[in-house]
């Protein structure tokens, strides 16, 4: 562990915590159940945590939880699901799956719950899991973690700071989380009035007869055959449009020289030479992808040459969830083909990215999705999809329609970019925060403290006379064992080259500020037992460690 404040200690947080007691929930009695799915992960909060009768509960319903315990989660602790338990939930009953660190006299409950929150448990927790299909670890691996421990006052101040500081970073998050939904319906109304008029209601175009969109549609019709019509299946539903304005549908605005048509298929194996394949999952932010592209043999090609690209067309998906998303495709597609997924429109006459803008609409996605039917997946017949309403503006408003929206939707773009930049930089504050909290950079040391290694050494006392007092409640039913026990994983051994003839007791026990019982020394020396002796009487022998009977102490030579 690096260098620690002054004052400051080492220590797992088996020692700065106790266990709760564990209780079978009895019939009749109503609980407010913890389990994993209780944590928000995100905020370290219990939410909605279950009402249950007694004899309804889980058998996982177990442990019995007080004000200020910290809920640690044992499965997949790379997602660090911890909370405080809240005074309200006092006294109710949380899952075996958590380990339930009830802070000792001395610890301040807020300071130890912030601990297990620092980049530094979740990697240890995280390198320790076991099992691929359950990842978890066990309660011991988490009371083994060696934590940095401040003075009792040190910690309240530094939680305090957390407290204040971290509540300003949530409500960050909290103003960001909003943005997204912001910029979602800044583009929805850029977007409808875009394609109702509004946007271009101080426009100052020509509203001469042969410039409305009356006289566009007659000159379309010239090149159509005499039983299409361009009038709307219905206009049910729809908005008024401006004088200039008029519904048509949309087969009405496909050039007649190129199909409307979907794409292959059946694509079969992909062809490293062969044709480039344009998919539904491509389509990204009105454009298309062609970083991922996959290729079809040029036999399939030929098949399907109805489908294949020029460049300019709008392509629709028409298949799945994400039917209505549509995007325009570049130049650089010219020759490629397009999947079954993708409907291909050959908007030449009018504009295409104005076409584009009204596809994207809100109203025209609710008309295409309620046209939509379920086959295999929901899928938008061709035949449906031509008869889409379509408000079409005169010609040279549809350009300045197209110029304006493009212009807004960029510069909807650009603050989203900001805030993806500031969602980032929001993500590490509690990170870096924590770091610096148990750094003992975030707030000021106070020399007047009591050194944190005293803490330690009167939780320990307190535990034993606890535990002797329990003993002596207790028939005695064998022999007390003497001195440590290896209960837990040593990472040590005495031929290390930090342990071998150096001072390596006295360090520990220099940190730790005060004397300190073997029990406590053993358990941060992380020797096993035979080697931990013999470094002892080494240590003792060379005046390194003072033996005072019951605790040891740094001696004269350390």
């Amino acid at each position: 562990m690096r260098d620690l404040p002054v004052n400051w200690t080492a220590a797992t947080l088996g020692q700065l915590s106790t266990e709760p007691e564990q209780v079978v929930p009895a019939h009749g009695d109503s609980i407010r159940y913890i389990d994993i799915g209780s944590i928000d992960r995100v905020k370290k909060l219990i939410v909605n945590p279950q009402t249950l009768r007694g004899e309804d509960a889980p058998s996982r319903a177990r442990k019995r939880v007080s004000t200020g315990d910290t809920l640690v989660s044992m499965t997949r602790p790379n997602l660090n699901a911890v909370a405080l338990v809240p005074t309200e939930l006092n006294g109710e009953i949380a899952s075996t799956g958590f380990d339930v660190l009830r802070p000792s006299e001395g610890i301040d409950a807020r300071w130890l719950n912030y601990l297990v929150r620092t980049d530094e448990f979740v990697a240890s927790m995280s390198n320790l899991v076991q099992g691929a299909l359950y990842p978890a670890v066990r309660s011991k691996d988490v009371r083994s973690f060696v934590a940095p421990v401040a003075p009792s006052d040190e910690q309240t101040r530094i939680a305090d700071k957390l407290d204040t500081v971290l509540t300003r970073v949530q409500a960050c998050w909290d103003r960001l989380d909003r943005v997204s939904a912001l910029l979602k319906r800044f583009r929805q109304a850029v977007l409808a009035a875009a394609t109702s008029g509004g946007l271009t209601s101080d426009w100052e175009g020509s509203e001469q007869t042969e410039h409305t969109a009356e006289s566009l549609l007659s000159e379309l019709a010239k090149r159509r055959p005499q039983s299409m019509s361009a009038e709307p299946r219905s206009l049910d539903g729809l908005f008024p449009l401006p004088h200039s304005w008029r519904w048509t549908n949309l087969q009405f605005l496909l050039s007649p020289e190129e199909p409307f048509c979907y794409g292959v298929v059946q694509p079969g194996h992909d062809d490293a030479s062969g044709v480039f394949l344009v998919r539904a999952g491509d389509l990204k932010e009105g454009t298309v992808n062609l970083a991922d592209l996959r290729r079809i043999p040029a036999s399939v090609d030929v098949e399907h040459r109805r489908s294949r690209l020029r460049g300019g067309e709008v392509l629709v998906t028409v298949v799945g969830a994400g039917i209505g998303e549509s995007s325009i495709a570049p130049p650089e597609v010219a020759g490629f083909n397009i999947a079954r997924a993708i409907a291909k429109l050959p908007v030449r006459e009018v504009s295409a990215r104005y076409v584009h803008l009204w596809l994207l609409s809100a109203t025209a996605i609710r008309i295409m999705k309620s046209d939509a039917r379920e086959v295999a997946r929901p899928t938008l017949n061709l035949e449906q999809l031509k008869t889409l309403p379509v408000p079409i503006p005169p010609l040279s408003e549809q350009s300045e329609i197209v110029r304006r929206a493009e212009s807004l939707l960029r510069l909807a773009g650009s603050i989203e970019a900001r805030y993806s930049d500031a969602r980032m930089h929001a993500q590490r504050l509690n990170s870096l925060l924590l770091g610096k909290a148990f750094r003992g950079e975030l707030v000021p040391q106070d020399p007047r403290d009591e050194p944190a290694g005293a803490l330690l050494s009167r939780i320990a006392a307190q535990r034993d006379q606890a535990s002797s007092s329990t003993k002596a409640r207790q028939p005695r039913k064998q022999r007390a064992q003497r001195g440590p026990q290896e209960t837990h994983a040593m990472t040590k051994s005495r031929h290390d080259n930090d342990v071998m003839g150096q001072p390596y007791l006295a360090q520990h026990l220099r940190r730790l500020g005060a004397p300190a019982s073997a029990e406590a020394l053993f358990k941060l020396a992380e020797l096993p037992v035979a080697d931990f002796y013999k470094q002892l009487a080494w240590e003792v022998a060379q005046g390194h460690v003072k033996d005072q009977q019951t605790l040891l102490a740094p001696g004269h030579a350390a």
